[in-house]
């Protein structure tokens, strides 16, 4: 399978976005140092991917993250 089928057929609970900072950053900053404020461009492919919006991303990730991640704040 290829990325975006997977990104499409992943369950929502089972996602995680992060970057590849400092290197490859995302397509609308190809070229560029890639700074951890990319992710947004992560989360918004994700979105269009899958049919949603940024921000449900953004959370369903964030919560993700932090029951992964308990001691995150």
């Amino acid at each position: 399978a290829k990325l975006p089928d997977i990104v499409r057929e992943a369950p929502q609970e089972r996602l995680l976005i992060e970057t590849d900072s400092p290197y490859l950053a995302p397509v609308p900053k190809r070229g560029k140092r890639n700074e951890p404020a990319y992710v947004v461009h992560v989360a918004a492919k994700i979105a269009e991917l899958r049919g949603e919006s940024v921000e449900e991303v953004a959370q369903y990730t964030t919560e993700n993250a932090r029951r992964l991640y308990p001691k995150l704040v």
